[in-house]
């Protein structure tokens, strides 16, 4: 509690205040200038990740500081108090946990989540506040998925996983009192990779499809070629090195051409469904989020696309930062537009 009450009190200083502690002028780069927030919070754990040896850090290490609850991730007491209710969904070879937000509004819609954390880490508990607040902002039912990780389940069981999860939630619908017809996906960082390779993976098959997407800053090249890559590679929490080590985590051999790992690399991207795409300025990831937003557009896709210039990669994480919360809030709205376009269409 007492770390709350500091980090939102910290996150509430005057700018000028925050770039003052950081002890650094505001970090202008490339026409973006970094939000005075995202820099102190740098500069107090600037030393964490510089000398990380990713050829022999072990998942589990990795693991046991991203697999709870991240204490700047206080969206709301509004949403605090959300009823929550753990499934068990048979997967292949086992079974995964599936948490369900009950809203409470009355809603047909559902959005079916994926956690983030480099296909290798987070889990229920460390996306469960910010689930709770994406229940509470859409005034629907939240399933958030605890797929199995890598590295111990490979590429493309994850995945797999989520579709699994997918059909179960269209098989359970009615007693859930949802449309099997209106249901989102969506997911953060590796979450958002598999939304929309499940897009991918349904439109081939030839099934009925989610009824949006919601992403934030998501996974679609693990190729590693943009130019965002070269801008951002490290000093601004997610590094290029980091994220090599989560795609070799969950990908072997030429795994990263395959469309289902890299969804940007799709060839037909028509009959996806409509998505809304939150990407953050210094972040690795940033343009794959673009081209993606773009491919879909091209292909006669509706999408709302917005890039938040001044953010890092994980902000919707960070909901303890004012600026943070606007744009969940934001993209929530956009979302719910996008739908109701949907429905008249």
């Amino acid at each position: 509690m007492i770390q709350k009450i500091l980090l939102t009190f910290m996150m509430n200083l005057p700018d000028f205040i925050k770039l003052f502690l950081s002890r650094k002028k505001q970090i202008n780069l490339h026409g973006r200038k970094l939000l005075p927030s995202f820099q102190l919070m740098l500069s107090m754990s600037e030393n964490e990740n510089s000398e990380i040896d990713y050829s022999s850090l072990s998942a589990s290490d990795f693991r046991k500081n991203y697999d709870q609850p991240n204490p700047m991730s206080f969206y709301s007491k509004k949403s605090d108090n959300l009823e929550t209710l753990d499934h068990h969904v048979e997967v292949e070879d086992g079974s995964i946990k599936v948490r369900q937000y009950i809203s409470n509004n009355s809603s047909e819609k559902s959005l079916l989540y994926f956690h983030g954390g480099g296909f290798t880490s987070g889990n229920l508990e460390s996306h469960d506040n910010l689930c709770k607040y994406l229940s509470y902002l859409l005034g629907i039912n939240i399933f958030s998925v605890d797929y199995r990780r890598s590295p111990e389940y490979k590429f493309p069981i994850p995945l797999n996983d989520c579709h699994y999860a997918y059909e179960w939630l269209i098989a359970n619908a009615e007693g859930f009192g949802v449309d099997p017809l209106k249901i989102y996906t969506g997911g953060d960082s590796a979450g958002g990779n598999f939304s929309a390779a499940l897009c991918l993976i349904r439109k081939e098959s030839n099934k009925s499809m989610p009824f949006g997407q919601l992403l934030f800053y998501p996974v679609t090249d693990l190729r590693y070629l943009t130019e965002s890559y070269k801008l951002y590679d490290k000093g601004f929490l997610l590094t290029g090195n980091m994220m090599r080590w989560f795609g070799n985590n969950y990908i072997t051999n030429n795994d990263a051409m395959n469309p289902l790992a890299s969804p940007l690399l799709a060839e037909d991207f028509t009959g996806l469904p409509p998505s809304v795409i939150v990407t953050a300025g210094f972040d690795p990831l940033r343009d794959e989020g673009y081209e993606y937003a773009q491919k879909l557009k091209l292909s006669g896709i509706d999408v709302i696309y917005k890039e938040q210039p001044g953010f890092i990669h994980a902000f919707a994480q960070f909901g303890v930062i004012p600026e943070c919360r606007s744009a969940i809030k934001e993209a929530c709205l956009d979302l719910v537009s996008l739908s109701k376009q949907n429905e008249h269409v």
